[in-house]
């Protein structure tokens, strides 16, 4: 499949694109079906909003994924661990039904990892089912039958974030950081980097354009907070939401962050919940901060990182909005 594909682009993986756009419920009308035409465009933008992912209207790679896993319902498969892990909208929804009935299968991001499984095999057990680990057919008929019982609003991982959040340390000593940047802002990272371990921070800097490797890092670290950095035509600052779940300490730290852009930068940034893989392949609560435009960056680089840090001490003092 040639990536990415986009605006005038012909033959058959536009007409593969229109199907899958169909599929996720953004069909594209009065366009030829081979042809990448202004309707595409349209309907793929509607798409990456609606999924949390930069509105450009050219299908790269990471769209490509989302628009595969939107695919997926769930009984459309068996789901169960395995590597690579697999990915789906039906993933995504069993984690929902699971945290919805108290069964902690971590954030809703459509990966079923260990703690996934674990989860499935904990409701297959009190449901006296195979305990196996695998959503396959009865255990999916037992979830969906339960599953209209309960709000679905809420899954335990949302109040677990909340109350490990609230009792973690209320200080920067010792606090596991990552500082990542995706291309640009070596400068930045660094002071920022320093800033933290001058407030007695563990930072791990990272300078990798790929954002899952980034992700990877970080959960590897077993960092307790994110800060990603990124250049870009206007600032804006991402937290980690899809459907039926958003990370309330990403959403708080992301708020505070942008305060602190606005601060110095002068712009008035959103803070808004995506789920780029920085955000959503993270274990911890995580923040993209785009800024811009790059000459004042660059000009106020050491402004900009002690702003930051301080939205960062901030938050650890208050990881959570009060409910």
């Amino acid at each position: 499949m040639p990536i990415p594909i986009e605006h005038g682009a012909t033959g058959e993986e536009v007409r593969d694109l229109h199907r899958r756009l169909a599929v996720a419920g953004f069909g594209v009308v009065n366009a030829p079906l081979h042809t990448f035409t202004d309707s595409t465009r349209a309907a793929l933008e509607a798409f990456q909003r609606d999924r949390g992912l930069e509105p450009t209207g050219r299908c790269d790679k990471e769209t490509w994924s989302v628009l595969v896993e939107a695919g997926y319902r769930l009984g459309d498969r068996h789901l169960y661990l395995q590597a690579p892990m697999l990915r789906g909208d039906d993933v995504a929804e069993l984690q929902l039904r699971l945290g919805s009935l108290g069964f902690d299968a971590g954030r809703v991001d459509g990966i079923f990892g260990p703690k996934t499984e674990h989860a499935m095999a904990e409701f297959q057990r009190n449901a006296g089912l195979t305990t196996d680990g695998i959503a396959g057919r009865a255990t999916i008929g037992e979830l969906c039958r339960l599953g209209t019982l309960v709000d679905r609003s809420s899954p335990v991982a949302i109040v677990r974030e909340r109350e490990r959040l609230r009792h973690a340390p209320r200080d920067l000593q010792g606090r596991r950081i990552v500082v990542g940047e995706l291309g640009g802002l070596d400068a930045l990272t660094s002071a920022l980097g320093r800033s933290l371990r001058e407030g007695g921070a563990t930072v791990l800097l990272l300078h990798e354009p790929d954002e899952s490797v980034q992700a990877a890092a970080a959960n590897q670290f077993d960092a307790d907070v994110y800060v990603g950095l990124a250049i870009t035509d206007a600032s804006a600052v991402s937290y980690f939401a899809t459907a039926g779940f958003e990370s309330a300490g990403g959403r708080q730290l992301a708020t505070m962050c942008r305060d602190a852009i606005h601060e110095v930068l002068g712009a008035e940034p959103s803070a808004t919940g995506m789920r780029m893989p920085i955000l959503r392949e993270t274990r911890m609560p995580a923040v993209l901060c785009r800024v811009a435009p790059p000459e004042v960056v660059v000009v106020r680089t050491a402004e900009l990182a002690h702003a930051l840090a301080r939205a960062v001490a901030a938050w650890v003092s208050a990881p959570v909005a009060d409910a």
